[in-house]
């Protein structure tokens, strides 16, 4: 089953566009587990058995366990998601962006390693170095393309004079995802929800990619104008090819998961 075989399949059985983003911070734990990095498994694993059954996908971003020498810790976790959610697809949250060798690699520390389904990319440095994790079988990549951040502006929303119609570059990168760099059909693109107006734009250049949409929440993001806007394709008609998921991170959560909801 390749990565948006999976993702389709949980959004059907979950009726969920919902991804759970695990960012654990130990500082902001709930009662007895605040301040302790050894606890970054246990908070985890209990909103994943929380959520299992609600989400379409889960996405934990590995720096915040890699700063708490927790890697040992997300492994547990991904076997754990693994028992307890089989058919939910994880997106490992990296952002990687590399030459080919360097990108070999990170390829084989999120799909072998980590056993992830999909991993978040940046594309800053062409595409060869993305190419390596198209090689991995059913595996997807999302590229970073309107990010949620203001600070997107500084490169994202600037024209490519030298590009034919002069698009903005996150716009030229939605195009590359859609066409030519998606070698095994499992490119999805990481668009921010603060921005409704890009992630219609992207959805209109790339109608068929899947969407990881953060942003909600306390970014300001808006549930009800992301989806809209992301399920917008050519001529105003919608799409049930598309595959869109709004993104809630996990920080500030308490002992159960009520961000769920963003």
């Amino acid at each position: 089953m390749t990565f948006l075989d999976m993702l389709r399949d949980a959004q059907r059985r979950h009726h969920s566009m919902l991804c759970v983003g695990l960012d654990p911070e130990p500082s902001r734990f709930p009662g007895p587990l605040r301040g302790n990095a050894n606890k970054i498994y246990d908070f985890c694993a209990r909103i994943v058995d929380a959520t299992a059954d609600l989400v379409s996908s889960f996405k934990p971003q590995i720096a915040y366990f890699a700063a708490h020498r927790a890697e040992s810790q997300l492994e547990r976790l991904m076997e754990h998601i693994r028992r307890v959610a089989p058919h939910v697809p994880v997106i490992l949250d990296a952002k990687r962006g590399d030459i080919g060798s360097t990108a070999e690699q990170y390829a084989l520390e999120a799909f072998e390693r980590y056993g992830a389904d999909a991993v978040t990319l940046s594309p800053f440095m062409g595409f060869d170095s993305v190419q390596p994790y198209l090689k991995h079988a059913g595996k997807g990549a999302f590229l970073l393309c309107r990010t949620s951040n203001p600070g997107g502006d500084d490169l994202q929303n600037q024209r490519l004079a030298s590009i034919e119609g002069e698009p903005l570059l996150y716009e030229h990168v939605a195009r590359l995802a859609q066409g030519p760099w998606n070698l095994n059909g499992q490119l999805g693109l990481v668009v921010g929800a603060t921005y409704p107006n890009e992630i219609e734009r992207v959805r209109r250049v790339a109608p068929t990619v899947p969407l990881l949409i953060p942003g909600g929440g306390a970014q300001g993001g808006e549930a009800v104008a992301t989806v809209h806007a992301a399920y917008k394709a050519m001529d105003g008609k919608t799409t049930t090819t598309t595959v869109t998921t709004v993104e809630t991170d996990t920080t500030e959560t308490t002992e159960t998961t009520e961000t769920v909801a963003a």
